[in-house]
């Protein structure tokens, strides 16, 4: 078992657990061992990563960019490419490449670019997320209010047709230009429907849970409030238990004590997963960049527009893991899981994604006690 590599760390999250003073041996990109140190096999070369945690590698279902590329503006397999290394590079190595509300020919572009990355074996694309065009313009945020329209027949049997030929596939929709049937139409395919940028009330969002959505998108942004007596889409989120909801823990997009108290509120089993609507400046020095012809600045860990609306997030999942942590509260296991299991269940992706499971293919990331990146350690 020459080939086999341990490593320990005082630290190992499995996906499930903190396991303290911990090894975890590789052979051939697949877990063979996940062991107390003391009574681990001593096979293969041992690495002793000292303070630091091991755990999977990140899981992010919202990626809009990365390397200075958009996936907008050029959805293509190279740009596919380019943005999982970024991400990979920051400790992400599952992705949804994401396209906001484009044109029907955009999308059918983009559905088979992310066809041809994970045919090919693209490492960390493990799926698609379209978020919109079938939105609400009233919640339409930094999306372009001219392209979002109503979901037709020619519509659904695109993203049937694409939930078929994906691995995963996630759908950001609105009640107000999608109807329940096709909500059930698109889930029965296999898609994952998440309801966003909405104006809905609670009712109507708890109608379309019903039928079969079963996420939010980026909580609290972009959709209806909860209010005294108007609990919208954020109420119908956290007090229903089918759903989970992703949060962009960056302290900017939601106050951190909004995050602490959602958190306590929200109706299991269903859960929370931290995304990081990353854009195109993720891994690379850029300082402003085009969405749709309009211009989006980067400054003090913001994005935005000229008109100052927020368009995505200068974040890592590493940096949301710090937010949840040290501003929010929420202990390290639970950061952990809401960037790792939580949101590779959701999808159900692979065994061994989010999880480091003996017998399967994971990717090994270490980070600080801190919950700092430093380094990827074993690819698939």
């Amino acid at each position: 078992m020459s080939d086999v590599v341990t490593y320990r760390a005082a630290v190992v999250f499995d996906g499930y657990r903190l396991l303290q003073d911990h090894c975890v041996s590789i052979q051939g990109g697949r877990v063979v061992q996940v062991a107390p140190t003391s009574r681990a096999e001593p096979i293969g070369a041992w690495v002793d990563l000292g303070d630091d945690i091991l755990c999977p590698g990140l899981v992010d279902l919202q990626v809009n960019g990365g390397d200075g590329l958009l996936f907008n503006e050029a959805p293509t397999f190279e740009t596919l490419e380019r943005m999982a290394g970024a991400h990979r590079s920051l400790g992400t190595t599952s992705l949804l490449p994401t396209l906001i509300t484009d044109t029907p020919e955009k999308t059918r572009t983009a559905i088979d670019a992310t066809v041809s990355a994970v045919e090919t074996g693209v490492p960390g694309i493990a799926g698609l997320h379209l978020e919109g065009p079938h939105l609400s313009i009233v919640r339409k945020g930094a999306h372009d209010a001219d392209l979002i329209r109503a979901m037709d027949e020619d519509d659904l049997a695109l993203l049937v047709d694409a939930a078929a030929r994906l691995p995963a596939l996630m759908l950001t929709v609105a009640p107000e230009n999608v109807r329940c049937d096709q909500v059930a139409s698109l889930v029965a395919a296999g898609a994952t429907v998440a309801l966003g940028h909405t104006d809905a009330d609670y009712d109507q969002c708890m109608a379309y849970f019903e039928a079969g959505a079963s996420c939010a998108t980026h909580l609290f942004n972009a959709m209806s409030q909860l209010g005294s007596r108007t609990p919208g889409l954020v109420g119908a989120a956290l007090a229903s238990g089918r759903v989970s909801a992703g949060l962009i823990a960056d302290g900017i997009h939601v106050h951190p004590t909004s995050l602490l108290m959602a958190w306590h509120a929200k109706c299991g089993p269903g859960g929370f997963f931290l995304v990081s609507d990353a854009m195109a400046c993720a891994g690379s020095d850029l300082t402003e960049f085009e969405l749709g012809g309009r211009r989006v600045r980067r400054e003090h860990g913001r994005l935005t527009l000229d008109d100052g609306t927020l368009a995505g997030a200068d974040l890592s999942l590493t940096q949301a893991l710090a937010v949840m942590t040290q501003r929010v509260g929420v202990s390290t296991l639970s950061a952990l899981t809401a960037a790792t299991r939580v949101p590779a269940q959701l999808m159900s992706l692979p065994r061994g994604a989010g999880t480091l499971a003996t017998g399967h293919s994971s990717t090994l990331v270490q980070l600080g006690p801190d919950l700092r990146f430093k380094a990827v350690l074993m690819a698939h």
